[in-house]
């Protein structure tokens, strides 16, 4: 598949620089495009990669900016939405049809499958579950007893939901979930570690995203919650009876203990690590690898282990990288002291010396 700059130009309505006859054969970013393919600048993650570097032929600019020099260009109101256009020009999505029920899937007599809804091979659906219209679910699902899933939801291979999972319309489920877990709370009897109660479940809003390997464990009693709009990325672990705010971003490896809150708006970068029972407030930022061990009021921004506020954490780290002048310094000032001390010494001994002489 090929298109003129001047198409790919229309294509996103932008404005054209250069020649408009350039054939264009794909796109790529900024450190790994070929001659033939349009890129768009500061589109690597290397960031010391300049567009001059790059062999591509065309670039994808803002309007905003300076057109640049030496390539021919596409200038566009967003950047990345015009470039994601043009990548699905050239690698249009794999269309897939609806398949219906697999005659190798496992589906009790009680589960209830709502129209237009796909089940692949060695999927199995429980005692009571009910799968709503539109939703699709892949190959190796498990889907215990009384699960409830909302309509258009995709669950990918090898997803697990135990008994009385709720998940809402529009959720996606990626590859590997664990939905319902039982929730590591264990109370000691006669020298022993006994399990305690896991009578609840897990509960996720309409839209929420969860990434793939992510834990939610159930509740004790109760739900754990996961608001609407909340995006879980690969890898994280919540606790039971956690309940997560509304259009949360909890980012990769982030961990949760039990019986915490979230207001709404919350992110959570890289590996942080919240304690139990804590609450952190709406709108709340928690810097990559924050330690959580209090409450965080709405708006703050917190960073370090343990977490505090990201002004006071700067302060600490621009002293902690002057400590070793600082210990060279005191080191300084003590030899300083002790030749004062030896000094004063010495001025009293003479003077002890001279009032017995005297």
């Amino acid at each position: 598949m090929h298109a003129t700059l001047a198409e790919l130009a229309a294509l996103v309505d932008g404005r054209l620089v250069g020649d408009g006859d350039l054939v264009i054969h794909g796109a790529a970013p900024l450190c790994t495009a070929m001659p033939g393919q349009i890129t768009l600048k500061d589109g690597c993650d290397d960031r010391n990669y300049k567009l001059s570097e790059s062999r591509a032929s065309a670039v994808l600019a803002s309007r905003e900016s300076p057109p640049p020099e030496g390539m021919p260009a596409v200038l566009v109101d967003d950047v990345h939405a015009a470039f994601a256009t043009i990548i699905k020009h050239f690698n249009p999505p794999r269309r897939c049809n609806r398949t219906g029920v697999s005659p190798l899937a496992v589906i009790s007599p009680s589960a209830r499958l709502d129209e237009d809804v796909d089940v692949h091979p060695y999927a199995t659906i429980g005692d009571g579950a009910f799968v709503g219209a539109g939703s699709t679910i892949h190959s190796g699902v498990h889907i215990m007893a009384g699960c409830k899933i909302g309509r258009d939801v995709t669950i990918f291979p090898n997803v697990v939901l135990y008994e009385d999972t709720i998940v809402g319309a529009r959720c996606i489920l990626h590859a590997g979930v664990v939905l319902g877990a039982y929730g590591f709370g264990y109370t000691q009897v006669e020298g022993r570690h006994v399990l305690s109660s896991q009578l609840g479940n897990v509960v996720l809003g309409a839209e929420v995203e969860v990434g793939a390997g992510t834990t939610i464990d159930r509740g004790t009693y109760g739900p754990t919650l996961i608001g609407e709009g909340t995006k879980i990325d690969d890898m994280v672990m919540i606790g039971h009876n956690c309940r997560i705010g509304r259009h949360n971003m909890l980012c990769s490896q982030v961990g949760i203990a039990g019986s915490t809150s979230t207001g709404d708006y919350v992110v959570m970068a890289g590996q942080v690590g919240v304690r139990d029972h804590v609450h952190i407030g709406a709108g709340a930022v928690l810097g990559a690898m924050a330690g959580i061990i209090n409450d965080v009021p709405d708006g703050k921004r917190m960073i370090g282990i343990p977490a505090t506020p990201e002004r006071d954490q700067k302060l600490k780290q621009a002293a902690f990288t002057k400590l070793p002048e600082m210990r060279r310094q005191l080191k300084i000032l003590q030899r300083a002291v002790d030749q004062l001390l030896e000094q004063r010494l010495e001025r009293e001994d003479d003077e002890n010396n001279l009032s017995r002489a005297a």
